[in-house]
């Protein structure tokens, strides 16, 4: 569909797999350009404080809007905000990574254009056993976060909240050591840390899945306990931080706009989506569906069949009392009919690729064709 920031993504990519990962100077700086050499855009580096009481408004303040202006949108929502605490993972100077050690793949080989895109550090069974005791025992950073009613994101937990939910939790999520061999024994380690590159410079690697909330020095020594790092220099420690979000399925129609006020829409993570692609993909919808507002047009969601119609209908849809910001998943689309369900359903994959079928065709037969 033409989209911008993805042309921007691609210009600024590094390996990761599957991932959309790119290198975020780089990135922002190709989108800063495109911004401002935009002749119809008005630029203005000023914090928004309260929003325009008539004209078509697009909010797309993210998870950490401003005090000031979450306080206007509560005010003209009539509600509270929601949140949840997400963290981010730490960041090592690639040069301090022991290469000896830590080996190059990419799960069972999968990548999109077959390199070995991850940097992997290898754990046997007692070095994982004494890495998940030093999780579990290290100092949190002090803050302002009730530990009774933590909300965090699920599927961004930090590693001491996925470690107490169970020895073994660890290596079935963010070190899974599946599909991977260690070439030092021929064999599957029992776990593996694996690093992604951060930069085109390849200069700095991110510890992928690792967001945590200890203590920096914690961090630093529990970290160093994973085979490869044992001399890591940290260039960036993990680190959590509030989300905030607005109850979409109380405010928001399927277009995105304000129920109470249809000239004002809202798009990203402020929303309730969760993720990159997502909140680009929720971007892209709202402007087009403010540019049917200004030109007097009605706006028209995009067809329940594909991911973006089905992210849309989520995000307004949902049920309010449990609403939680989502990744797109195939759960979220509308399920095969019953006979195709049954001529499938000992082939998943076959299943999945009907539904990305399904959704192509209902996409080429919608006006978002033309867009």
């Amino acid at each position: 569909m033409g989209s911008l920031l993805l042309s921007c993504a691609q210009r600024a990519r590094v390996p990761g797999g599957h991932a959309l990962t790119v290198d975020r100077e780089l990135f922002s700086a190709e989108v800063t350009r495109a911004i401002q050499s935009e002749p119809l855009v008005e630029l203005r580096r000023e914090e928004v404080t309260t929003l325009p009481a008539d004209g078509v408004t697009l909010i797309a303040t993210g998870p950490l809007t401003s005090d000031a202006l979450a306080s206007e949108i509560a005010r003209l929502t009539g509600s509270d905000r929601l949140y949840f605490y997400d963290s981010i993972s730490p960041i090592v100077d690639a040069e301090t990574v022991d290469t000896s050690i830590a080996f190059w793949a990419s799960r069972y080989g999968k990548s999109l254009d077959g390199t070995n895109d991850y940097l992997n550090c290898p754990l046997d069974r007692q070095e994982y056993e004494a890495f998940v005791d030093a999780v579990l025992a290290a100092e949190p950073v002090s803050a302002h976060i009730p530990q009774d009613e933590t909300p965090y994101f699920e599927a961004c937990l930090p590693i001491e909240e996925i470690a107490r939910r169970g020895r073994d939790t660890l290596r079935f999520g963010p070190m899974k050591p599946m599909g991977l061999t260690d070439p030092r024994t021929g064999r599957r380690p029992w776990a593996v840390v694996q690093l992604r590159q951060e930069n085109l410079r390849s200069d700095s690697f991110n510890l992928v899945g690792f967001q945590n909330h200890m203590r920096f020095g914690e961090q630093a020594r529990v970290l160093r306990m994973i085979p490869g790092l044992q001399h890591a220099e940290f260039l960036r420690f993990g680190q959590i931080h509030r989300n905030t979000y607005i109850n979409g399925p109380t405010l928001l129609n399927s277009v995105l706009q304000l129920r109470s006020r249809p000239d004002v829409l809202f798009a990203g993570q402020i929303s309730g989506v969760e993720g990159y692609v997502e909140s680009i993909a929720t971007g892209l919808l709202a402007g087009i569906h403010a540019v049917a507002l200004t030109s007097g047009a009605a706006p028209i969601p995009a067809p329940r069949e594909t991911a973006l119609g089905s992210l849309c209908h989520f995000i307004s849809a949902a049920d309010p009392r449990n609403y939680q910001p989502a990744n797109i998943s195939f759960d979220l689309l509308p399920p095969l009919d019953e006979a195709t369900r049954a001529r499938l359903r000992h082939d998943k994959r076959a299943r999945h690729a009907e539904v990305c079928r399904r959704a192509l065709a209902a996409l080429d037969a919608s006006l978002y064709a033309h867009v």
